[in-house]
């Protein structure tokens, strides 16, 4: 890992909430606002943006956990603003603050752990689990 991952760095993504992204089941719309699945999939997102300048060659991150809560809804059209802030590093891992708000809610937050590894391990780690 490269040198500058600390405590206190940031990423942020902007988020425009579409049809897509809302809570259905089985094909069929339950609440017309962004689905906790969705949440969940652009708090990893913003997450993997901060540690990605710190890869070297050799390396990669992966998914360790995430909790969340849901706080609000963030309706279709609504711009939601995702901000990852790490609060620990502890080679290999890297914890993160996720949050997700719009202009009058935190729409969710929680905390998501990553691991940055060397690609051969994580590759041979997926060959394992074929068997």
């Amino acid at each position: 890992m490269k040198p500058g991952l600390v405590p206190g760095l940031q990423e942020t993504m902007r988020v425009t909430v579409t049809e897509e992204m809302t809570a259905s089941f089985g094909g069929q719309e339950i609440h017309p606002t962004l689905s906790t699945v969705t949440m969940v999939y652009y708090m990893e997102w913003v997450g993997r943006k901060v540690i990605l300048p710190f890869f070297e060659e050799e390396e990669e991150g992966v998914g360790g956990e995430i909790s969340v809560k849901h706080r609000a809804p963030a309706p279709v059209g609504k711009d939601v603003l995702f901000t990852a802030e790490v609060t620990k590093v502890q080679v290999p891992h890297v914890v993160c603050r996720v949050e997700a708000r719009h202009n009058r809610a935190v729409v969710g937050e929680g905390r998501f752990v990553q691991a940055i590894l060397p690609k051969k391990n994580i590759r041979n780690r997926i060959e394992e689990m074929k068997g």
